[in-house]
């Protein structure tokens, strides 16, 4: 499953790109990208584990920039 989600609070390119290869590596993740001008993220996952794999995404985007949200 592909699917882009809008977040909202990135306020830093180099956050952004932290953030994806970060993401990058969890389990799961086909492949993800991180747009700091479009404050866009496609990521691509198994369909069986892409609800696990989002939430996994959402913690290491709040470790990296606390006030960034992916918007469903």
């Amino acid at each position: 499953m592909k699917k882009t989600f809008k977040l909202e609070d990135l306020d830093c390119a180099n956050c952004a790109a932290k953030m994806q290869n970060a993401i990058e590596k969890l389990d799961g993740v086909k492949s993800v990208t991180i747009s700091f001008m479009t404050q866009r993220m496609t990521l691509e996952a198994d369909d069986a584990a892409f609800e696990s794999v989002l939430t996994a995404a959402q913690k290491v985007i709040k470790k990296i920039e606390p006030d960034c949200i992916i918007v469903r």
